[in-house]
């Protein structure tokens, strides 16, 4: 099996950046994912005490599809985050200072209009990851599973519908769903499988043209009796993962 993609979506609901490599630590989500969220003005989330909270208390795909037409890039090492809405200028916030974040969220909470509630904020807490995991993990995808999707379709599918972190090939589908409770090797990193991905009215939006245009949560349904796309992933034992590195069952556990 073989990596062909690795993702992390700094900002909740907005752009994927592509890495061609990261390092993976126990314990950790891959390095500047799901960082920062709009937290929606009536969402009890707590910067100094932060905790899991469910994504409707946040700007996301699953009710808020026009974020979609954003593009968003992070700039890690100076802090700023970098928004394109279609049709207008780009927009500069910085992350790093209290009153950079108030200017994207006056920004975004301009751009969702109607969608946006009380006074969104621009959230950011040491430590803490706006997955809609519960606990930090990285999530994996078998590109064979999504072609059997797509058959049954009768359609492609944007892998990036799904926002997975790591992307993979060479596993016959739906292989991964027996790896529960197992630890696979990622680059030189080792991860436990810990539970397979429900998916949710988010995998409607068309990452690219940013409306709603299919339901594949219906279409997992209606072929296969589930509405699972990918798994989640503890990682035990930290190390480099790259596009091109081998995933494997480990030996011990065959």
């Amino acid at each position: 099996m073989r990596i062909e993609h690795i993702y992390r979506y700094p900002v909740k609901g907005l752009t994927a950046e592509a890495l061609a490599e990261t390092r993976l630590d126990p314990g950790e989500t891959v390095p500047g994912d799901r960082k920062f969220a709009l937290a929606q003005g009536d969402a009890p989330f707590d910067e100094a005490a932060p905790e899991w909270l469910q994504k409707r208390h946040f700007a996301c795909l699953m009710v808020n599809e026009r974020i979609a037409a954003l593009h968003a890039s992070w700039d890690e090492r100076k802090g700023v985050l970098l928004i394109h809405a279609p049709g207008g200028p780009p927009f500069a916030g910085d992350t790093a200072t209290a009153e950079g974040r108030a200017a994207i969220a006056t920004w975004l909470a301009t751009f969702l209009g109607d969608e946006a509630r009380g006074a969104p904020r621009f959230v950011v807490a040491d430590g803490h990851s706006f997955s809609d995991h519960r606990n930090k993990v990285v999530s994996l995808i078998n590109l064979a599973s999504l072609a059997e999707l797509e058959r049954a379709m009768g359609r492609s599918l944007d892998p990036l519908r799904f926002r997975a972190n790591v992307y993979f090939s060479g596993a016959p589908a739906w292989a991964e769903f027996g790896w529960l409770g197992r630890r696979i090797e990622v680059g030189a990193a080792t991860l436990t499988v810990t539970k397979r991905i429900p998916r949710c009215a988010a995998t409607e939006v068309n990452p690219v043209t940013a409306r709603r245009d299919c339901d594949p949560v219906a279409g997992l349904r209606q072929a296969f009796g589930h509405i699972d796309l990918g798994v989640y992933a503890r990682v035990e034992a930290g190390g480099r993962v790259a596009v091109g590195d081998a995933i494997m069952l480990r030996e011990d556990e065959e």
